[in-house]
């Protein structure tokens, strides 16, 4: 079980999915079932939904975020959102580096680390995901790439500068594919993250990051992964879009 020192934290992350009806529709599932979770939670929404569902969510525990965001905070940047935008459409987390960023839409380690200086600039807690893909886990690349991404990431910043920083380690093998990592091997990375942290920040710093488990996250395997002493938390995907499944994610048991 994670360490008194820090708050699990169960984050839905939509991705492209769910119109504003939907969106509306879920968010007040999960702000009529958050009494029962057993830590923070919070849902990371479409743009588009964004508005809407802080109305929903108003008053509530449950925090709001967005799945990205620029690092310039206006301008002829036709198609990006800044972190003012979020602030005021109502969110207060964003998710930065996500793999399918990286993957997909380029974003890098350097674009991560102006992204994050955004985000906390104005006041919004970010989730920086970091993982390996298959082929770099299958030829022993994986503690490299952690240690890679980490680095570059979170680089420039004092301790007292990423006190609200969330770390979400993301296994890309196992986001959308059914795949999940063991409860062995999803603590086992979470440890090396926490040992990467103590060696740029120091122990005291390590000790009070929340790190996230993201990867085929289900109602089924969450108590499992949750027991884990370095697991934090779930980056949920696909399994946050469904209501019953993702109020069990919130309610996970450890005992």
């Amino acid at each position: 079980m994670t360490s008194p020192l820090r708050r699990p934290l169960i984050a839905g992350n939509w991705k492209m999915n769910l119109t504003l009806v939907q969106s509306v529709e879920l968010a007040r599932a999960v702000k009529d079932g958050v009494a029962a979770a057993a830590g923070e939670t919070a849902v990371c929404v479409p743009f588009t939904s964004i508005a809407a569902v802080a109305g929903v969510l108003k008053g509530s525990s449950v925090r709001l975020g967005g799945q990205d965001c620029f690092w310039e905070a206006s301008g002829a940047f036709t198609g990006e959102v800044s972190t003012g935008m979020l602030v005021d459409a109502g969110c207060q987390m964003v998710i930065l580096g996500h793999s399918e960023r990286r993957k997909l839409f380029n974003d890098t380690d350097e674009t991560v680390n102006k992204k994050l200086a955004a985000a906390l600039k104005a006041g919004l807690t970010p989730i920086v995901c970091i993982g390996e893909t298959l082929e770099e886990r299958e030829t022993q690349k994986t503690w490299r790439v952690l240690e890679t991404q980490l680095a570059g990431g979170l680089q420039g910043f004092a301790p007292a500068d990423l006190s609200k920083v969330v770390i979400a380690y993301e296994p890309v093998w196992a986001i959308g594919t059914g795949k999940t990592a063991s409860p062995a091997q999803a603590q086992e990375a979470h440890l090396f993250v926490r040992g990467q942290l103590e060696k740029l920040y120091g122990k005291a710093f390590a000790l009070g990051v929340r790190v996230l488990y993201g990867g085929s996250v289900t109602a089924e395997n969450v108590d499992t992964l949750m027991a884990q002493p370095d697991v934090d938390g779930a980056l949920v995907g696909g399994a946050s879009l469904k209501k019953d499944s993702f109020l069990r994610i919130m309610g996970f048991a450890t005992a």
